[in-house]
């Protein structure tokens, strides 16, 4: 393939002529982390990452372990402000830069810690094993036993394309702006589910009233306002382009052109994951791992799907394998429901919060989407930020 001029063909694929080409191993100081073995490891017991802790451009610090260390190991295995963390199995690569997020914390053998040796940017660098990661470049260097994993002499042997730090850093400068939004739309969809979750609470209880709607509700058996249905066997009815889902536990698993039923329907697990129920309201069919519900006309079958969702539904379990629910224990189950027009006034409200949280993930994935086409131009060069 020919070289458009000014760029040229190196180890890391095509990149401008001025940028040079350098190790992992040239530029950066790599250690593993502290072996985990609780027969051996002796000292005290000490805060630790390990692999899940890590994420791209960030930590989790929920469910941190311990570890004993002796007095070398303190000095050793120490998390610095700064080090770049790096996943060496799992998602082979997945890194973060440490912020002093704990006062004291350390690291384990799943992860090799990278310090810069000379000038290479420690937040570039991250960029670039996010970029080397998602189109598979990392693989080349993986080792793969019973678990893959990148072991520390292969890891020093990943060439790295060498623009001049001016340029690193305007490179991820760009790149970590792109991160931020990408972060404020995270924390403002968490912020909107954690409000509708709490309208749930309130609404489908009876705690908080719609304006206009008052007096008690009636309690009332499930069976005696719906009724739960088997889905069915798929088998034979899929077809390519066909008019309706088919429906399983997941969500949709292919098109037919039968429907089972014509809905408006909330769907229940039957086995396996009975705790996430769906709602269709068009025809569809279903598995036989779900039930459907055929709701009375006199009742709002959005209202049910949302209440459905409040309900601990793991208590009705009836197996002590897999989770199973049984249609008549369903149908058993009593809850107190207000008259259609007031569950229809709560549905709406739910629903259009629904779709306002649907707006922001379809912003989100936008944002990632963006994201991703600025790493491919900036850090193979094709859009330089520093005139050259």
């Amino acid at each position: 393939m020919e070289v458009k001029k000014g760029y040229k063909q190196t180890e890391v694929g095509v990149i401008p002529e001025d940028w040079g080409i350098s190790f992992v191993g040239i530029e950066f100081s790599i250690q593993l982390g502290k072996m985990l073995d609780a027969e051996k490891n002796m000292g005290t017991p000490r805060l630790y990452l390990g692999n899940r802790s890590v994420k791209w451009g960030r930590f989790d610090l929920s469910d941190l372990g311990t570890v004993k260390l002796t007095a070398s190991d303190l000095r050793r295995f120490r998390i610095c402000d700064g080090d770049l963390l790096v996943c060496e199995g799992g998602e082979i690569g997945r890194a973060a830069i440490w912020r002093s997020e704990l006062d004291e914390c350390y690291f384990q053998k799943a992860l090799h810690r990278l310090q810069p040796r000379k000038n290479y940017s420690t937040k570039y660098m991250l960029y670039i094993l996010e970029h080397m990661s998602s189109i598979g470049f990392l693989t080349n260097f993986v080792t793969q036993t019973s678990i893959a994993h990148l072991p520390k002499d292969k890891f020093e042997t990943v060439p790295l394309p060498l623009p001049t730090l001016t340029e690193q850093e305007a490179i991820a400068g760009a790149l970590s702006d792109a991160d931020a939004w990408i972060e404020s739309l995270e924390q403002l969809i968490a912020k909107k589910r954690q409000i509708k979750q709490g309208a749930m609470q309130e609404l489908l209880t009876g705690k908080r009233r719609q304006p206009g709607f008052s007096g008690q509700w009636e309690t009332k058996r499930l069976g005696d306002v719906l009724r739960v249905r088997h889905g069915k066997s798929q088998k034979e009815i899929a077809v390519e382009n066909g008019r309706y889902p088919i429906l399983a536990s997941g969500g949709e698993i292919g098109r037919t052109n039968t429907a089972l039923y014509s809905g408006p329907s909330v769907l229940i697990g039957r086995k396996g994951t009975i705790d996430a129920p769906q709602y269709s309201e068009s025809p569809f069919w279903s598995v036989d791992t779900l039930f459907f519900t055929e709701v009375d006309k006199d009742h709002c079958a959005k209202w049910f799907y949302y209440r459905f969702c409040l309900v601990q539904w793991r208590k009705y379990n009836e197996a002590s394998g897999v989770p199973s629910l049984n249609a008549r224990t369903i149908e058993a189950i009593e809850l107190a429901l207000p008259e259609l027009k007031e569950q229809t006034a709560i549905a709406t409200v739910l629903s259009d919060m629904d779709t306002e949280i649907g707006s922001l993930e379809s912003k989100l994935a936008k944002a990632r989407e963006i994201k991703q086409g600025m790493m491919q131009e900036l850090l193979t060069g094709k859009i330089r930020l520093i005139e050259n």
